[in-house]
């Protein structure tokens, strides 16, 4: 295991934590087929690199990714056991086709889900919660205020907050320290710089980015040729239909060579990137495999300077991705995006 992974705080009354997390929602669903026993590999790797936040989400497979980490935590030696902290995200309603039913904030369904997650989990507390998205027929007070009462019983460390927008966190923070905001943040997706930023560093609260090679599209293994599974919620998603993929794969390219200059993968510029952002910000890579987990950590080792910036703004300036990140009755339930 390594000792010099390097590590963040999220916000001023969040956890250290180690500077890249591992997104674990591709192992369960929504990417396609996937491999359990890699899966499991690759949280184990992850953990020994150094990486100690292991980001999930209850209704992620339905609590089938809950379960994978908790076989991993299980198999896993103690020493790196001990070091993983858990992100869990709640509240998004399922229904038995895998269909999508809103979103549940009150205080009792706060707590239900979260003895669920404690005990798929096969841990005594979880170190971040965090509601998926807003419920709009729930005060965020009431929803973050139940999670301020499960910190009171030691059954959770921090709240943390996901895809809401600048007044929704100033409303949350006045009731109860918040660690982070989780919200999508890459090259392509910038929104978050305009109000949501500045607001979180006024109250000291801290950024875990997700989406930042914006599921894979600027990886620079993504190709139109490739043929998405049915199960795969991109091939529905707005950035990756026809002239809208044409468009930003272009993009791509352009990054493309300002990695080759650099001497880098275009995965790794792109997380560095989000790395440089600020270092009250921790990226999560949603790396499937030991070989792109190895591919992202090495992002870490990437320093960029003015020239390498101006390059990267050149190559994908803001503003310039086609299509919405999400299908239009998704981009409709971000608070976020209001």
């Amino acid at each position: 295991m390594t000792t010099s992974f390097p590590v963040r705080t999220l916000g001023t009354s969040g956890p250290t934590v180690s500077a890249l997390g591992l997104g674990c929602m591709g192992m369960s669903a929504l990417y396609g087929e996937t491999d359990r026993a890699e899966s499991i590999a690759t949280v184990h790797a992850a953990l020994d690199a150094g990486v100690t936040l292991l980001d999930t989400g209850d209704f992620y497979g339905m609590g089938h990714n809950e379960l994978l980490i908790n076989e991993a935590l299980r198999t896993a030696p103690a020493a790196l056991r001990e070091q993983a902290l858990t992100s869990v995200k709640f509240g998004g309603l399922r229904d038995p086709d895998g269909g999508w039913s809103g979103y549940d904030g009150r205080p009792g369904a706060v707590k239900n889900f979260a003895a669920y997650s404690l005990t798929r989990l096969g841990v005594d507390h979880i170190d971040v919660y965090r509601m998926a998205r807003l419920d709009p027929d729930v005060p965020v007070e009431e929803t973050v205020g139940a999670i301020a009462e499960l910190i009171q019983a030691g059954h959770v460390r921090h709240v943390g907050l996901s895809e809401v927008g600048a007044d929704t966190i100033r409303r949350a923070a006045a009731v109860t320290p918040i660690s982070d905001l989780q919200i999508e943040y890459s090259l392509i997706s910038r929104g978050v710089e305009d109000r949501i930023l500045p607001t979180l560093r006024e109250l000291g609260i801290g950024i875990t980015a997700y989406g930042v090679l914006s599921r894979g599209l600027i990886s620079g293994h993504f190709s139109r040729d490739r043929e998405l599974a049915a199960t795969d919620f991109r091939a529905h998603t707005p950035r990756f239909q026809g002239a809208n993929l044409d468009r930003n794969l272009g993009l791509v390219e352009e990054l493309r060579q300002v990695a080759r200059d650099k001497g880098v993968s275009v995965a790794q510029i792109a997380i560095a990137w989000v790395l440089s952002r600020g270092d009250d910000i921790v990226p999560l890579v949603g790396a499937r495999r030991r070989d792109r987990l190895d591919e992202a950590l090495g992002a870490v080792e990437v320093t960029l300077d003015a020239d390498d910036l101006a390059a990267i703004e050149r190559a994908v300036p803001a503003g310039s991705a086609a299509g919405n990140r999400y299908p239009d009755a998704q981009m409709s339930a971000l608070d976020s995006e209001k």
